[in-house]
């Protein structure tokens, strides 16, 4: 039971990666909040949990709104007390090329996606004893991309520079910092981007489930991680190798 007795936030957790990861924390006796800006998902996520017999909480939250980030980590302290684990997972895509693409749109991704894991680091890691660990989800977009989908990108980029430097801050606090990349999971996310749709974007080789990539969500998440700092692990079934 490596997450007993250890309060874990996880963003996007009304589906995909984040409701995997959810499930996976919970089975292993965390006591999860479930962090999701559909509440209905988020609930549901929870509710499966609960009923399953797990510890779990839901809250509504938009993850690039630092006032909404405040106040899901209070909600998360005011049931379980101190925060073990977040995972930023929450994120968006826009598929227009960046000279048709509106100014409010770029920053919506890259507040949503980069910005959220600021507030959660900021506000989130003063709850966080020593021994706690912050998972970013990251994605070879980072590494290999496509047209159409830059904004994404940066983000995924910068996330991963986050990760690099923000984990040398947290070392005198004995909190981890790391990124796992996802390759291709079968997600709505996947398939319903365009770019994989006009076959702009081949699906080649390895699809991942998104029990697959919440297996090392919580690997890195754990105490059995606790010599994994500041860096990214890549879950893709070998696809940045044909990119």
């Amino acid at each position: 039971m490596r997450f007993s007795e250890k309060t874990c936030i996880v963003t996007g957790g009304g589906s995909g990666i984040g409701r995997a990861t959810c499930l996976r924390m919970a089975s292993e006796g965390g006591r999860v909040v479930v962090a999701d800006l559909n509440a209905d998902a988020a609930k549901a996520t929870a509710a499966e949990i609960t009923t399953a017999g797990g510890q779990a909480i839901s809250v509504a939250v938009d993850v690039g709104n630092a006032a909404q980030v405040q106040a899901a980590i209070a909600a998360a302290v005011a049931a379980y007390g101190a925060i073990h684990v977040i995972v930023n997972d929450a994120a968006m895509m826009t598929y227009t090329p960046i000279v048709d693409i509106a100014e409010a749109d770029f920053f919506r991704v890259i507040t949503t996606n980069l910005g959220s894991v600021f507030f959660f680091a900021k506000y989130g890691a003063p709850h966080m004893p020593p021994g706690s660990a912050f998972v970013n989800i990251s994605s070879v977009h980072a590494h290999e991309t496509t047209k159409n989908v830059v904004p994404y990108a940066a983000s995924k980029g910068a996330i991963e520079a986050f990760t690099r430097g923000f984990s040398m801050e947290m070392e005198e606090r004995g909190i981890r910092v790391n990124c796992v990349a996802p390759g291709a999971v079968d997600t709505p996310m996947l398939w319903n981007n365009p770019n994989v749709r006009s076959g702009i974007e081949k699906v080649e080789g390895a699809i991942g489930k998104p029990e697959d990539l919440a297996a090392a969500i919580c690997f890195i998440a754990s105490d059995e991680a606790r010599f994994i700092n500041g860096t990214t692990l890549v879950v893709d079934g070998g696809r940045l190798n044909i990119l």
